[in-house]
């Protein structure tokens, strides 16, 4: 009971300030939605029955969705070698893997301009090698969001992934392929549900910052391919629609935890141990 005790006032002072300075702000603005219109609903209904803002919300859940899955791949496979390699690479090899980290988001977007810009590296070179039809207009695309997206996220990933393949014993592999195991069976019976939690918690990580990026989107995609993050500036900054500011806010949040809870219980199922 004293030992109980103790543990909820030293978690007392980090709870109250998460409670202060996250929960409440965020409780707020979502209350705020069903006051701002003439009923609980009307400011959903609006964004809803809007043809525009649907386009933006399914944009916004694909191109996430599509982040998520291809950092997700690119991430497991390089956290896989890395976590294989000899200890006397492997400080080297999470160092050169997560570099990208070091700058800052809207520079690596704008390399991602100088890259795919008509006049750009992969523009220039397409011309050079004689590509039929080049440039081409790369920027200003889906595929030019999603690109840099995957850049920006695969160390993440990689990060949240590779300790947790680490952590796996060599042993429990090896007695896997000692009772027979083929290297698939291996890797699906006993490394893919042991590395479950890592990759909930990367995939996580990942949708929730492809859902809510400004800047990425913002210089990459621009007006023809708006997501939620830069329908929410527009908005509040430009339009100064502070009730559909705080309606867009809302729903992010809601399918934010969505998602949490969808891949929480996706971990349970393929990892019953998974907490």
């Amino acid at each position: 009971m004293v030992h109980g005790l103790k543990g909820w006032m030293m978690a007392a002072p980090a709870t109250a300030l998460v409670v202060l300075c996250l929960v409440l702000p965020v409780s707020a603005t979502i209350a705020a939605t069903f006051y701002a219109g003439g009923g609980p609903f009307d400011l959903y209904a609006a964004f809803l029955s809007s043809g525009f803002r649907r386009t933006v919300l399914w944009r916004t859940l694909e191109i996430s969705l599509i982040t998520t899955v291809l950092s997700l791949m690119i991430g497991f496979l390089t956290a896989y070698v890395v976590s294989r390699a000899p200890p006397r690479w492997r400080s080297a090899l999470i160092i050169l893997a997560v570099f990208p980290l070091l700058t800052g988001v809207v520079v690596r977007s704008f390399a991602w301009l100088i890259i795919l810009g008509r006049n750009g590296i992969m523009n220039n070179l397409l011309v050079w090698i004689g590509v039929d039809g080049a440039p081409f207009t790369m920027v200003y695309t889906q595929g030019s969001v999603i690109v840099a997206m995957v850049y920006l996220f695969v160390p993440l990933m990689i990060l949240t992934i590779v300790g947790v393949l680490e952590n796996i014993p060599d042993d429990v592999i090896e007695a896997a392929q000692s009772l027979g195991a083929t290297p698939v069976q291996t890797f699906r019976q006993v490394i893919f549900p042991l590395a479950v939690p890592g990759l909930i918690v990367g995939s996580v990580l990942v949708f929730t910052g492809s859902f809510t990026s400004f800047a990425t989107p913002q210089l990459l995609g621009g007006d023809q391919q708006m997501m939620m993050g830069t329908f929410l500036y527009q908005r509040a900054m430009v339009a100064f629609d502070w009730d559909g500011a705080v309606t867009v806010s809302a729903i992010m949040v809601a399918v934010t935890l969505a998602v949490v809870i969808g891949m929480t219980r996706i971990a349970k199922r393929l990892n019953p141990m998974t907490t």
